[in-house]
């Protein structure tokens, strides 16, 4: 098959279209009718979403405030029926118990006085007066803040008027050494049954205002109960116009819009969209619709574009083909003549060197020199143009032996300079074995090259990269002259020298050629700038192997093995 068959077969196969892909030949989207304009909405649908969600969050606002403010009512005349019964009427009641026990010790302690003329009677009547005044003034204090507490106020005034008549009439006389008389015993009987009656008429007013307060408590806890089932039942029903209007108003239009670009993303692109409910779906199928048509749009545009780049792509390959045999030709046919120029300059020398003075050698010298560099230049040019264009499969490779080769490759500059080679015990990479032992032995070769006075010092270290777990990360350092940090980018273009030729050798492509093969491999490399002391280090990352299913295998094997041996 000739060159131009193989192109056009493979223009033919770039061309062909697969299923579900939009590669450059996959068919082109189709035509698309003119867009018309939006139709005019009527009716509710006019409105826009935020004016429907206004409106009834201001209804259901309303309503919900209104039974808020009932509860709050309720639960407030509950409180204050709870808050007299509880702190007025009840403590009132206890005090009158104590007041009609005060009374009665009263009436005990004075007429037991008047028989026996102890002290202790005495004392003990004067202190239930003591107790009685307490209890009124209590009382009066627990009362007055009561709204239907005036009646029992004013029987207790009756009450307290009768027990004052009795003492003046009766206990006071006797208190005062008194003789008890029969007429005296009789007015004293008369006046405190007259006491005690009004006492019985202040606990039947008390009674009835505990009754009254209680009823008003349990009629008040109904109004609360009534209240706040009645503001539940509100909030379910607000719960429920809730969910009804998103769904009228929300999910419905978009599960309809939704089923519209559905079909869309499934491949009908001619499918118009058009969506019900309010304005903004409205706006928002327009603008997902606009967004098709620009879509489909650029993609025709993508399509045709990608079709041409295919074109275009089969057109550089071919081209890229003959410039590679062209420069394989070109290297071949210009390295001839240079080896022509090399031997017969050196034929001169050896057979006219008689002939010729000290300057006519150094010509030759010259010439033979720059025949050697060009054909040094032209194959470092080739291989540099290479780097990444093998079709050799990528395969594990053991950076030690690599190494290893790379010393005996330098070995005569490595016995001249009396080089030292050190090296931490270096990984497996997956990669081209040829272009990482080039890599290798252009920095160990620059390492040794590149020395100072004392004899070149090489050492090699790797560990795992901190920033980049999955990537081994490579050091290369040496004792020699050293790289200012301000040439840290300059030293890896192509052809840029920092020495002159006289000084030391070389085509300017080693560094070059080294960063190609690395970031060929998937890392980089770079000049360590912090670099303290003499020398220069270089670092260089390659991604890190993963073991094959059959070397974890053998790995597991070898260390149950280990520790049956150990057992």
């Amino acid at each position: 098959m000739t060159s131009t068959e193989r192109t056009e077969s493979e223009r033919t196969d770039e061309a062909e279209p697969r299923p579900g892909s939009m590669s450059a030949g996959a068919p082109l989207p189709p035509k698309l009718a003119p867009l018309k304009p939006p139709a005019p909405r009527h009716g509710l649908s006019r409105i826009r979403l935020g004016q429907w969600f206004s409106a009834a969050a201001l209804v259901l606002s309303i309503i919900l405030l209104a039974s808020l403010v009932l509860s709050a009512l309720a639960l407030q005349g509950n409180n204050r029926a709870r808050d007299a019964l509880i702190d007025h009427v009840a403590p009132a009641a206890l005090q009158h118990f104590q007041l009609t026990t005060a009374l009665d010790e009263q009436d005990s302690a004075i007429r037991a006085y008047a028989r026996y003329h102890r002290r202790a009677d005495l004392t003990a009547y004067r202190e239930a007066v003591v107790r009685e005044d307490r209890a009124v003034a209590t009382m009066r204090r627990l009362l007055a803040d009561v709204p239907e507490g005036e009646p029992t106020l004013e029987q207790l005034a009756r009450a307290s008027a009768a027990t004052a008549a009795w003492r003046a009439q009766f206990a006071v006389p006797l208190a005062g050494d008194g003789e008890m008389t029969r007429e005296l015993n009789e007015t004293g009987r008369t006046l405190f049954r007259q006491a005690t009656a009004a006492n019985s008429a202040t606990q039947r007013e008390l009674t009835q205002l505990h009754g009254t307060y209680d009823a008003q408590l349990r009629e008040r806890a109904r109004t609360l109960y009534l209240s706040l089932a009645f503001t539940g039942i509100v909030i379910v029903l607000v719960a429920i116009a809730v969910v009804v209007l998103i769904r009228r108003t929300v999910l419905g239009p978009i599960g309809r819009l939704s089923e519209q670009v559905r079909a869309v993303s499934q491949g009908d692109f001619a499918h118009p969209l058009n969506a019900s409910g309010p304005a903004e779906l409205a706006e928002l199928a327009g603008i997902v619709d606009s967004m098709r048509r620009r879509i489909v749009e650029e993609w025709r545009i993508s399509s045709e574009a990608r079709l041409l780049a295919a074109e275009q792509a089969a057109e550089l390959r071919r081209s890229n083909a003959e410039l590679e045999q062209f420069a394989y030709v070109a290297s071949h046919d210009l390295q001839e003549p240079l080896r022509k120029v090399a031997s017969f300059c050196q034929m001169l020398e050896r057979r006219y060197s008689h002939a010729l003075d000290e300057r006519g050698r150094r010509y030759i010298d010259f010439a033979v020199d720059g025949a050697k560099r060009m054909q040094a230049l032209i194959n470092d040019l080739l291989m540099f143009s290479r780097v990444g264009r093998s079709e050799r499969p990528m395969e594990p490779v053991d950076l030690n032996r690599t190494l290893e080769r790379t010393r005996h490759d330098l070995g005569q500059a490595i016995e001249e300079t009396g080089a030292r080679i050190e090296s931490d015990e270096l990984p497996v990479v997956t990669g081209d074995r040829t272009l990482l032992g080039i890599l290798l032995q252009n920095l160990v070769g620059n390492a040794i090259k590149f020395h100072g006075d004392e004899p070149p010092r090489v050492r090699l270290t790797v560990r795992r990269s901190a920033e980049q777990p999955d990537m081994w990360e490579f050091a290369c350092s040496d004792n020699g002259i050293g790289i200012a940090p301000k040439y840290a980018e300059r030293i890896f273009l192509i052809f840029q020298r920092l020495h002159p030729q006289e000084s030391y050798s070389g085509t300017g492509i080693g560094l070059a050629m080294c960063r190609k093969i690395v970031e060929y491999h998937g890392g980089r490399i770079w000049l360590e700038t912090e670099h303290t002391g003499p020398g220069t280090t270089f670092r260089w990352t390659l991604p890190v192997r993963e073991a094959t299913a059959a070397e974890r295998q053998k790995g597991t094997e070898t260390t149950e093995g280990d520790e049956s041996g150990d057992e």
